[in-house]
């Protein structure tokens, strides 16, 4: 069993930067896909970022290309995403997600593990 847990949010104003942290247990993580999502209140979840096994491979979401960056570092069973210039409109519940796949997934339906998620709320 995976578990992922997710640290780094906060308050933050708008144009400032956050990195969030998601942890995993387990000692395959680096063989599975990851990927971040977000929900804000009375919207669906929303597909932010992925990355493949190895790191080598991105995808982000239209909304949040060429703010946030998403990187995995095996050695710490953790994958970050780098958020920068953000705004009132990234407020929401950031969820780290693993898929027992290599390859980078976009559709929630595709993971098969995810964390409790963590607040991030943009100030303007």
């Amino acid at each position: 069993q995976v578990q992922l847990v997710e640290s780094g949010g906060g308050l933050v104003q708008a144009g400032g930067s956050l990195r969030l942290s998601c942890v995993a247990s387990g000692r395959i993580f680096s063989w599975y896909a990851m990927g971040w999502f977000r929900q804000a209140p009375g919207k669906e979840r929303e597909f932010v970022a992925a990355i493949n096994w190895s790191g080598g491979i991105t995808d982000y979401g239209d909304s949040v290309k060429g703010r946030f960056t998403i990187s995995r570092e095996s050695a710490k069973n953790t994958v970050y995403l780098q958020m920068n210039s953000l705004q009132s409109e990234d407020t929401a519940v950031y969820s780290c997600a693993g898929a027992r796949t290599a390859d980078t997934q976009r559709a929630p339906g595709h993971y098969n593990y995810w964390g409790q998620g963590t607040q991030v709320t943009v100030s303007s």
